[in-house]
């Protein structure tokens, strides 16, 4: 069996984080998915809408994801990795050769982004009441 693991706040989830889900689980069997608790997402200066046992409870929901971490730093990964028998690493192509140094224990993979969506752009249109064109963003048109 192969294991994927992979990391992110995962806020205000969209079909960006699907489709992430998606392709990673095509990789091997598991996808073990860590999501970042608040306190850690406070030391990276980060502030999610949902908190921590939300994002958590969503992402498992996602038929992709077997099961659910918490990230509670950056060192984990390592540790991470070798007590969940992980054979993938993988993460947004925005971290491509931070994570390089994994590659001793797991194959490292980076994945492009999905196009047209992320948390930080939801969350400007939001607060700028800006709401998607259906034309620049076909995906959002299809959505009920």
């Amino acid at each position: 069996m192969k294991t994927i693991i992979t990391y992110g706040t995962f806020d205000l989830f969209h079909f960006g984080h699907v489709r992430l889900f998606k392709r990673l689980k095509k990789l091997g069997d598991k996808l073990i998915v860590g999501v970042s608790t608040d306190e850690f997402n406070a030391l990276k200066g980060k502030a999610a809408f949902f908190n921590f046992q939300q994002r958590q409870e969503i992402v498992a929901a996602c038929k992709y994801v077997d099961e659910v971490i918490a990230e509670n730093d950056w060192r984990q990964k390592r540790n991470d990795i070798i007590r969940l028998n992980a054979d993938i690493f993988a993460i947004g192509d925005d971290w491509k050769g931070k994570f390089d140094d994994l590659s001793d224990i797991c194959n490292v993979f980076y994945l492009e982004r999905t196009q047209q969506i992320s948390t930080t752009e939801i969350k400007n249109n939001l607060a700028n009441r800006v709401i998607p064109d259906p034309i620049s963003h076909p995906v959002s048109a299809n959505i009920a």
